[in-house]
């Protein structure tokens, strides 16, 4: 079943760091890019950052200088590195895939910055 797998989510005190993974499962589609949003409480879904396939990111203003986003092209997999952690911060993560013929989402990875 063609997929998106994501692991990687958690509680973690202010300040603190995580790393959400997300690979493609059976998907074979040449990729054009991939990335994550998130979605806090009572928000809608805005997007963290991108990663064009050929290499190229962009991120939101809110996390520029904290998160870093990467990827692994033989894996077909992305990651995000996520550093000095703030409470507007805590939201539920989702990892897209933008391939030539559709868009995939993950099931999203909760997120909780909290003392």
């Amino acid at each position: 079943q063609a997929q998106l797998l994501e692991s990687g989510g958690g509680l973690v005190q202010p300040g603190g760091s995580l790393r959400l993974s997300c690979a493609a499962s059976e998907i074979t589609a040449s990729i054009n890019n991939m990335g994550w949003y998130r979605q806090g409480p009572g928000n809608q879904r805005d997007l963290v950052a991108s990663i064009a396939w050929g290499g190229g990111a962009q991120y939101a203003d809110a996390v520029k200088g904290r998160f870093t986003i990467s990827r692994d092209v033989a894996k077909r997999a992305v990651y995000l590195q996520m550093n000095s952690l703030r409470p507007e911060d805590t939201a539920d993560y989702y990892c897209y895939l933008d391939t030539v013929l559709r868009e995939y989402w993950g099931q999203g990875a909760q997120v909780t910055v909290s003392a």
